[in-house]
């Protein structure tokens, strides 16, 4: 599946002639260190593509957020944990594993990195064109954040 995404992003950026130099970008609300690198974007259709890999150190995690189209993410390095607005694990995933987050405020989570190495995700954001990456959401009330 990482070979398909970064596939699609390729090909996307090839038939647009996007660049695809790296820039640096920063999720919010992110735990210190949080990174994320844009590899490829274009936009289609009234669509943003944008193909980011997503970096959150032990200890770290995502903030509470929602996205305004849905992403597509494979878990490149480590285990990725999440967790819904009902406090509840929704997923572990480890190396080699693919998950999709659908879009709309009512999906609401955070994605934290419990383990001891890196997580590092390869993320295809699927948007409305112009829409942020991520939109802030505060804790649902959850004991942890």
């Amino acid at each position: 599946m990482r070979k398909n995404l970064l596939r699609l992003g390729v090909t996307m950026a090839a038939a647009t002639g996007l660049s695809l130099g790296a820039r640096t970008a920063f999720a919010t609300p992110a735990g210190p260190g949080v990174t994320g690198k844009i590899i490829s974007q274009t936009t289609f259709d009234g669509k943003d593509y944008i193909l980011r890999q997503v970096t959150i150190p032990p200890g770290q995690s995502t903030g509470w957020h929602y996205h305004d189209g849905t992403l597509y993410g494979f878990v490149q390095q480590g285990t990725l944990s999440h967790f819904d607005s009902d406090c509840e694990s929704d997923g572990v995933y480890k190396t080699g594993s693919g998950l999709t987050e659908p879009s709309g405020a009512d999906h609401v989570h955070i994605g934290g990195n419990l383990g001891t190495t890196d997580v590092v995700l390869d993320v295809l954001y699927v948007l409305p064109h112009g829409a942020p990456l991520s939109e802030d959401a505060p804790n649902p009330g959850c004991d942890f954040q």
